[in-house]
């Protein structure tokens, strides 16, 4: 009887001793995704963090990705410019929020796009917020994100340019005008 009262009192010690003050947020990746009829608003389906971008591609993301990827018409004189443009050195951060519609519309649409351009998906680092635009990225302050989704573009590391949002002219055109100064 001791030793169980011993016993009982180690286990309680150490699940106790585990604890700590910090509030963390969890996300079980074996956890099988949310039906496609989930609202985008309900934070189960937010993807959160850097992800890859097969994350949209799935249930529930799918509903819009997959849609707005196969609908959007590329503008092909501006494609044609952006095919001129060599990627080499050139990186791109894509900050959106998978709850927001400004996200779900332009993101699939930006994808088609750097596809068509074969732009390489190694290049392309993908930074879900929630709808405070947080994100748990050690140095997501310093990008210093005001609206989603942001397009940010680099050449060799330096910063060249941003899409914030939508588009001032169409993204494929915005995309010649920022990286065109790489030439």
């Amino acid at each position: 009887m001791r030793n169980l009262s011993i016993l009982l009192l180690l286990v309680f010690l150490l699940a106790d001793g585990c604890k700590s003050g910090k509030q963390v947020i969890t996300r079980n990746v074996n956890q099988p995704p949310p039906s496609p009829s989930s609202k985008f608003s309900d934070q189960s389906t937010w993807v959160l963090g850097y992800f890859v971008r097969d994350q949209i591609t799935r249930a529930p993301h799918s509903e819009w990705f997959i849609k707005g990827y196969d609908e959007y018409v590329i503008n092909q004189e501006a494609l044609d410019k952006l095919m001129k443009i060599q990627n080499e050195g050139i990186s791109i951060k894509i900050v959106l929020g998978t709850w927001c519609p400004d996200s779900r519309k332009q993101v699939p649409r930006f994808m088609r796009i750097a596809d068509a351009w074969k732009f390489p998906p190694a290049g392309i680092t993908y930074i879900g917020v929630d709808d405070a635009k947080l994100s748990p990225v050690g140095e997501y302050e310093s990008l210093n994100i005001q609206r989603v989704p942001t397009f940010i573009f680099y050449i060799n590391n330096i910063e060249a340019g941003r899409i914030i949002e939508n588009p001032v002219t169409s993204l494929e055109q915005d995309m010649v005008n920022i990286l065109s100064k790489k030439d």
